[in-house]
């Protein structure tokens, strides 16, 4: 199963290094995009979980190592206040073919 890892921009400007099991990812977030921090939050849910279905129907588990990157990424939004201006960008895609 191809995995996907991804850069994204906070607002603050620092950047994290991110994990999907799955190129979904890649349906909910571009390259070049900014995205209000609510949004991209309910983008990300969306597409680990989907993703980690994915490992499901595949493997018989979900993901954790994906559930673990939500929460850290939702840890990390939770440095900024959602209604601000501020947004997340996605800075970079880089794919791989897992083992």
């Amino acid at each position: 199963m191809p995995a996907m890892y991804y850069t994204i921009r906070w607002p603050d400007a620092s950047q994290t290094h991110c994990y999907s099991p799955s190129l979904i990812i890649k349906d909910y977030l571009h390259v070049g995009e900014r995205y209000p921090l609510n949004d991209f939050l309910a983008r990300v849910r969306a597409a680990t979980q989907i993703a980690s279905e994915r490992v499901r129907a595949k493997y018989g588990f979900a993901c954790s190592r994906a559930q673990d990157q939500l929460l850290l990424i939702e840890e990390l939004g939770s440095r900024f206040d959602a209604q601000s201006t501020g947004a997340v960008e996605v800075v970079s895609f880089d794919e791989e073919a897992a083992a």
